[in-house]
């Protein structure tokens, strides 16, 4: 089930709150929210994308990218807030 977090480019970026055992991670998507959505790993020094299964166009993807960098800290927070957990950023 998704759990939608920001709107950016009209994109929605969510957790899928079957995914708290997994790093902290956001999905990214326009219209439909699924599971097998664009994914991005936070980390402790940026983001990294696991994979573009929204085939979202790589001018957008980039941007995207940039803006869930600059705002990894307050993701991880409600990740942490979302699941109930705590715990830090960590490298990969």
């Amino acid at each position: 089930m998704p759990r939608a977090l920001l709107d950016f480019l009209g994109y929605v970026i969510y957790f899928w709150t079957g995914d708290m055992n997994e790093p902290i991670h956001v999905h990214i998507s326009k219209g439909e929210q699924t599971e097998s959505a664009t994914k991005v790993w936070i980390t402790e020094d940026g983001v990294r994308l696991a994979h573009n299964g929204s085939h979202i166009p790589k001018k957008d993807l980039n941007a995207l990218l940039r803006f869930i960098a600059d705002n990894r800290e307050e993701i991880a927070f409600r990740w942490m807030t979302t699941f109930n957990q705590r715990g830090e950023l960590k490298k990969f």
